[in-house]
């Protein structure tokens, strides 16, 4: 029996680095695909583009460092700000290619993003903030439930005692003891079983899109910006309807006048959602040109009532955060004044425990 010897190009594809090839030229002849999700670019793109113009950060010469890694024969470190990656800090480990002779002169690159073990920090604060609430939340609905039902009932029963011009005094009662009792079911979130089907994420996408526009009228454009490449989801398509949904409505109550709202899709690989490693899933951006959210407002803003909206009941992102975490997924949050980014990550399948 004889060893099939292991095909490199494919363990190099699963690499969590991003690994990159450059000619004796400093032009891109391979990337792997943790290289695409990192510099947020595809490699029918990028291949033949200068280092210069992939890896751009101030203050830091590539070109003249890939020059000197393959003049010297040295490896070189650095931790660079790219700005092509929205100012995200990444090691690098530039080395020349000496164990191929059909890359003369070629540079290998790794990059990887300095910053994970704090994503992966503060996806587990988001995941274990919004379970303390979400369940404070519930225990302090069933106590609301409870009563309410009662009063209601009561209600109804003295209406039938009474005539016309007094049951309307009970009907306040009951319409509002109805509202306070949706609000309730909204606070305790769907007691719908996740349905299992193959969804299309862009079809969900375009229903939400055409709900949002339909209600913003000309005041909001919502522009898409979709891979026609992402596969199936396996999803409960109502609820991620809904939890994007929300998400959406919330940016466009945020901007003031008009405004833009932008729909973005990726692959998203090679990460971490509490104490679950995944290899490949999607991340949805939803992007706005609006004011932004306060600093102290983004440790909270998916907790149950919170608002700035003087009518807002500070259900919507919640509901959106427990519907997304239903799938295994996560929505993330940056924002400064002028752009808002939510992330909704959902993962294709679990890989293994953390």
């Amino acid at each position: 029996m004889t060893n099939t010897p292991p095909s490199y190009a494919a363990v190099v594809e699963q690499l969590s680095i991003g690994v990159l090839v450059f000619s004796k030229n400093n032009c891109l002849v391979y990337m792997n695909n943790t290289a695409q999700e990192v510099l947020e670019v595809s490699d029918r793109k990028a291949l033949g583009v200068r280092a210069e113009q992939l890896l751009e950060s101030e203050g830091f010469n590539i070109q003249r460092v890939l020059d000197k890694a393959r003049d010297k024969g040295l490896t070189i470190k650095q931790n660079v700000t790219l700005l092509s990656s929205r100012d995200k800090r990444f090691d690098i480990s530039i080395s020349p290619i000496t164990f191929d002779s059909a890359i003369e002169g070629g540079v290998l690159v790794e990059i990887s993003n300095s910053d994970h073990l704090h994503e992966i920090t503060r996806g587990d604060a988001i995941l274990s903030q919004n379970k303390l609430a979400t369940g404070m939340l519930r225990g302090l609905a069933h106590e609301i439930k409870n009563p309410l039902a009662g009063l209601r009932g009561a209600a109804q029963l003295l209406s039938a005692e009474l005539n016309d011009d007094l049951s309307d005094y009970t009907k306040v009662i009951i319409d509002e003891a109805n509202r306070l009792r949706d609000l309730v079911d909204r606070m305790l979130g769907s007691s719908d079983v996740v349905k299992h089907e193959e969804v299309n994420v862009h079809v969900v996408l375009e229903r939400v899109r055409q709900l949002v526009q339909a209600e913003a009228l000309d005041r909001i454009t919502v522009c898409t910006d979709y891979d026609p490449s992402i596969p199936d989801l396996v999803c409960d398509k109502d609820q991620l309807i809904q939890a994007i949904l929300n998400i959406v409505k919330n940016a466009t109550q945020a901007i003031e006048g008009e405004g833009d709202v932008v729909l973005k899709t990726r692959i998203h690989r090679n990460f971490i959602i509490g104490e679950m490693n995944f290899k490949l899933g999607i991340k949805v951006d939803i992007i706005d040109n609006g004011p932004g959210i306060k600093d102290d407002m983004q440790e909270t803003v998916f907790y149950p009532m919170v608002t700035t909206k003087a009518d807002g009941t500070g259900l919507g992102l919640s509901i959106a955060q427990t519907n997304v975490q239903r799938h295994k997924g996560l929505i993330e949050l940056t924002s400064e004044p002028g752009k808002t980014v939510f992330s909704v990550i959902l993962p294709f399948g679990v890989e293994d425990g953390r």
